[in-house]
């Protein structure tokens, strides 16, 4: 082998190695799941629950890590699971007493509530006093919400409180109403929000552009930040969604948004209707597998320390 082959040969070899390196290196930085649900159907009563498929049942914490292992979850944030309003505070207190556990790896938790009901303001100052509560959300896509609900006096004067509070409000919206939800961030600058699953886009339509301008007209507002989470459950079936279709949301959300404020979430057990947690997670990685690794670490994790102010 002469002087100018070995070189060449050394220089692909070192290449080769750093590739390599960097994508272990990627592989392994631990994620922090923002929106893990968890329910007991024998302890609370999900009025929206379907009587049979993959989510009629118990999906309990034990559960996600079995569904889980292996995949570099290092901790998680409980999501609300829109209980039955009257078990709100109970459901709270539960999940607050998993944040306290060390051994559920739950930092924090996002609990059920009702900003536009008359006693929103006693049931802030309960949640308040559970250290492990970040933040509320209500789901406001489901179809006994009106278009603009969210834009009602009650409404803002409630999710205004939360700004007083430190608390923060996730928003599980029709893509539809994106820009509704930006007057509502104009109206509450001292709230700080989560858009969920990159603002639903809909799988089974093939025209996103009015998404596309609803989620650019949301990220205008410095008060909000997005999940990458969620959206793969619009599929018409499990496995019935491509690359294609999901790479071009994905990088639409991270690039409207930027590095600093985007959060990865796995939406678990929901996500089942589509996907296993291992496939979605999967995929993700392979979207942001070409950007800077410091974007992929606030992604998986980063991110959601500051946004949700995690102890870890």
């Amino acid at each position: 082998m002469d002087r100018r082959t070995f070189m060449a040969a050394t220089v692909t070899a070192v290449a080769s190695t750093a590739v390599h390196a960097s994508k272990e290196s990627r592989s392994m930085i631990p994620v922090i799941d923002t929106h893990q649900h968890l329910w007991d159907i024998k302890k609370f009563k999900l009025p929206w629950l379907p009587a049979d498929g993959v989510l009629a049942r118990s999906y309990s914490i034990n559960d996600y890590k079995m569904h889980t292992a292996g995949l570099g979850i290092a901790n998680t944030v409980y999501m609300e699971v829109d209980v039955d309003p009257g078990q709100q505070l109970e459901e709270a207190e539960f999940v607050n007493g998993l944040c306290s556990d060390a051994t559920s790896g739950m930092k924090g938790a996002v609990v059920s509530g009702r900003p536009a009901s008359g006693d929103f303001g006693s049931y802030v100052e309960k949640i308040v006093k559970l250290p492990g509560v970040r933040g509320v959300r209500q789901v406001l896509h489901v179809p006994s919400t009106p278009s603009g609900f969210c834009l009602s006096d009650d409404f803002v004067r409630g999710i205004r409180l939360l700004g007083t509070k430190n608390l923060s409000y996730d928003l599980c919206v029709k893509h539809s109403e994106l820009g509704n939800i930006a007057v509502l961030l104009d109206a509450c600058p001292d709230t700080q929000f989560v858009l969920d699953h990159c603002g639903n886009p809909d799988l089974k339509e093939t025209d996103h552009s009015s998404w596309k301008r609803g989620l650019e007209a949301v990220a205008k507002r410095k008060n909000v930040v997005c999940k990458v989470s969620g959206f793969l459950a619009s599929a018409p079936g499990r496995g019935k969604w491509t690359m294609e279709q999901i790479t071009p949301i994905i990088n639409h959300t991270l690039d409207t948004f930027g590095p600093n404020r985007v959060m990865f979430a796995g939406d678990w057990p929901v996500v089942l209707l589509a996907a296993s947690y291992a496939e979605w997670l999967t995929a993700v990685r392979q979207v942001v597998s070409t950007r800077p690794e410091t974007d992929q670490r606030k992604l998986f994790h980063d991110n959601a320390v500051s946004h949700y102010r995690l102890k870890l």
